[in-house]
């Protein structure tokens, strides 16, 4: 099959699935069909699937990476002895370890093609990325706490883990709780990667956007974070992931 197909062959057997079926149709527009597809991989829930369907969606899924692009953070210049800034798509990044600013499920985003990177990092990586969550809330038997960590496959990311952290939820003024669970978060995920053996690691703006902790503040307690970590483990290189300018200049003038 060829990418087209492969697209096509995946909506039908998600809509099969659906109770619902009858209201769906496979649109002719590329682009539109991109979307469905896209969205019917968010509402689904986690649960077991054929491996023919797997099979055929790795491939589809590697080779839409392949298109977007994919950046290895060896080829990118480090502000600092072992400190990288790179502004882009965190799921076209080729690192050990990207860190998904997830929610207390842990299973992802199931708002159809919402813009989120909890979102984004569930659709690329696949349904396995959502099931695999879905086995980890099961066997501790509640939802993730803010401020810890936990390590799944990148399945078919370019990296080869992903970090999953729940960031603080800010309503109304900041607090000191709000900051330390934010630093929580950053400590969590270092410490996870030192337990894995990981040698790289992109973090996203944890808890800024949705989750409403202020760019700046957020900024430098990532940074300042990170750098009390690397005064003895500097075997872990990091890189701070940004999507929006502000985020980048911010990361910028904290940097150097």
């Amino acid at each position: 099959m060829d990418q087209n197909a492969k697209r096509i062959y995946l909506i039908r057997q998600l809509i099969e699935e659906r109770p619902d079926k009858e209201e769906f149709s496979v649109p002719d527009n590329v682009e539109e069909q991109k979307r469905l597809l896209r969205g019917l991989f968010n509402v689904r829930p986690p649960a077991g699937i054929s491996e023919e369907f797997l099979e055929v969606q790795d491939e589809y899924l590697k080779e839409e990476l392949f298109r977007k692009g994919i950046t290895d953070y060896r080829d990118l210049e480090p502000v600092r002895e072992g400190i990288y800034i790179w502004q882009g798509d965190i799921t076209t990044l080729k690192c050990d370890a990207i860190v998904n600013a997830a929610n207390s499920g842990l299973t992802g985003c199931y708002s159809p093609c919402h813009t989120c990177i909890d979102n984004c990092i569930h659709t690329f990586a696949g349904i396995r990325l959502r099931n695999a969550c879905a086995d980890i809330i099961r066997t501790q038997g509640h939802e993730e706490q803010t401020g810890l960590a936990k390590i799944t496959p990148a399945f078919n990311l370019p990296s080869r883990f992903v970090i999953h952290t729940v960031g603080p939820i800010v309503s109304g003024a900041l607090t000191k709780d709000d900051e330390d669970l934010l630093r929580s978060c950053y400590v969590s995920c270092l410490d996870t990667a030192v337990e894995n053996g990981i040698t790289s690691i992109a973090f996203c703006c944890i808890s800024t956007g949705v989750f409403h902790f202020p760019n700046q503040r957020a900024a430098e307690i990532a940074v300042e974070t990170v750098q009390d970590f690397r005064k003895d483990n500097r075997s872990i290189d990091v890189i701070f992931n940004v999507w929006k300018d502000i985020d980048h200049e911010i990361y910028r003038r904290l940097l150097g």
